[in-house]
């Protein structure tokens, strides 16, 4: 058995898989996406968003809003099932669980900075929330941290659907054992050494190059990732395909529609 750990999910065995990569707040691009999408979607597909959706791009509430809106047009279809869209907990993601956090850190202000250069920023202040704000609430102490991250969740909760959707990040999805070619989704990497149960943060945060990855996961025959911090674009091989074409960064977002034996056969840019 793979796992049975509720932090990820078992997506059976669809018929394919729209595997929708790092977006980072660029709503346009994903607006795009969504009907290129759409115009393809059928029953027995999967959506999985592999992580990263806000962060970067200026309008990162507005893209949450999108998110949501299009999960409800997709479940409006004949045959399409919520367990049919997935997300993914990105390194984005991450952040903001550790911002909401933040009062229990030893040096509040060291981390508050770290993720302000990993491009929080434009994510909270497209909430209305000020980094300024934060960076003095760090240097006053651990009160006005507390009444500063209340302030953050009031905002977040002012959104219909983003507290929700903020709880409802899996570690990674995968197909099941008993599909053709079983495959294993991801959002930044995976340390081959451990079992998936035990990956941690390695998967938002790997400490190895996920490229140089030359042998299978067991029991996957292949991993697909969403997002490369070296932004290379579309690289697949054998056993791992990496997905980023830089949205965020200047490039473009992209899809992937992975068969039910691991072929990737098509490629949707935005």
């Amino acid at each position: 058995m793979i796992s049975t750990d509720m932090r990820f999910t078992d997506l059976g065995a669809p018929r394919r898989v729209w595997a929708v990569s790092a977006i980072h707040g660029e709503l346009e691009k994903l607006y795009a996406m969504h009907d290129a999408i759409l115009e393809r979607l059928q029953a027995g597909d999967r959506i999985v968003y592999l992580g990263n959706y806000t962060g970067r791009g200026i309008q990162s509430r507005e893209t949450v809003d999108e998110i949501l809106t299009f999960r409800r047009l997709a479940l409006s279809m004949p045959g399409m099932m919520p367990s049919d869209i997935i997300y993914l907990r990105g390194l984005q993601e991450d952040l903001w669980q550790r911002l909401l956090q933040i009062h229990f850190a030893q040096n509040p202000s060291q981390v508050f900075a770290k993720m302000l250069e990993q491009g929080f920023g434009p994510a909270l202040e497209s909430y209305g929330i000020s980094a300024y704000d934060g960076m003095r609430a760090c240097r006053e102490g651990v009160l006005a941290l507390t009444r500063w991250t209340g302030k953050i969740r009031d905002r977040i909760r002012e959104n219909p659907g983003h507290e929700i959707f903020m709880t409802q990040h899996r570690r990674a999805a995968f197909t099941g054992e008993d599909a053709l070619f079983p495959l294993l989704f991801v959002h930044a990497g995976i340390d081959p050494a451990r079992p998936l149960d035990a990956q941690g943060d390695s998967l938002w945060a790997p400490k190895n190059d996920f490229l140089e990855i030359t042998e299978a996961y067991a029991p996957f025959k292949k991993i697909i990732r969403g997002y490369d911090p070296q932004h290379s674009g579309v690289r697949i091989n054998c056993v791992t395909a990496s997905l980023d074409g830089g949205c965020g960064f200047g490039g473009s977002l992209i899809c992937a529609g992975v068969d039910s034996v691991g072929g990737i056969v098509e490629l949707l840019h935005a």
